[in-house]
């Protein structure tokens, strides 16, 4: 199965940039083209938050159009940028949004198991995993232990040692340590947030970061460093997973280049 990630979006309304810099829709439509371009088509598409900038249901509609050209099927959580009810307006065939209130959810038509956390804390930056959607998280994984199995959130449950980004992480992640350990099957916890690739050891498993399709956090891993993004290339990740190797992650830098050419 081949699972494609893309993360932190940050949609706009119709020619508006972000920070007056950042054409996020049109780095979406080249990412989008470098997917359709692909010679492995993904088995799915998971976006990991921040779909859009300001939770607006106009923002949405113009997310809807610019992933029209993606047949996969989607799975969307959202990030502390986004707003759940708005969200799930603008999908409403996506049925796995409307069981509770956070939206969280859990998808079994593949071969990995993708199980969907919602971290947000309405108006705030940061994240939060409830004890209750601990409960959630642990019964669900429960049921289906031999299911290789990835998790989605939004926030990392991890610091990056990006200081700026870590004052809005995620609260409780300890809480989710426990409950990933009890689980050897959670192959991965794929995350947003950082706009940057990032990995580390998590519960026993591993926890990884996707870049932005548009613009990256600055990497200055100093104490005093200020939030600051930097136009590195945007990027996307594809997880594939076989039995006879597990899950194995590739981050695809979007752009032109040249070549392949032949090794002589």
């Amino acid at each position: 199965m081949l699972l494609c990630q893309i993360s932190d979006l940050h949609i706009k309304t119709r020619g508006e940039l972000s920070y007056r810099v950042v054409d996020t829709a049109d780095f979406l439509r080249r990412c989008v083209e470098h997917i359709v371009a692909l010679k492995q088509q993904p088995d799915a598409l998971i976006v990991t938050g921040d779909l859009v900038d300001s939770g607006r249901a106009d923002e949405y509609q113009f997310l809807r159009e610019l992933l029209a050209p993606l047949k996969m099927p989607m799975y969307l959580i959202p990030g502390n940028h986004d707003e759940r009810g708005a969200l799930r307006a603008a999908f409403p065939e996506h049925s796995w949004m409307t069981g509770r209130d956070r939206i969280d959810y859990v998808i079994d038509a593949h071969e990995l198991r993708i199980v969907a956390l919602d971290t947000v804390i309405p108006g705030k930056s940061g994240g939060e995993v409830l004890p209750e959607s601990m409960a959630w998280l642990d019964e669900v994984l429960a049921a289906e232990p031999d299911r290789p199995t990835v998790v989605l959130m939004h926030h990392p449950p991890f610091t990056s040692g990006i200081v700026y980004m870590d004052r809005m992480g995620l609260a409780s992640s300890p809480l989710m340590a426990e409950v990933i350990a009890r689980h050897p099957q959670v192959e991965r916890v794929l995350c947003g947030h950082l706009h940057r690739s990032i990995q580390t050891r998590f519960a026993g498993t591993l926890a990884s970061t996707c870049p932005s399709t548009a613009h990256q956090i600055n990497l200055d891993l100093s104490a005093d460093a200020p939030g600051k993004f930097v136009m590195e290339p945007p990027g996307y990740q594809l997880h594939l997973w076989s039995p006879a190797s597990g899950l194995i992650s590739h981050t695809v830098t979007i752009g032109e280049f040249d070549g392949p050419y032949a090794f002589r």
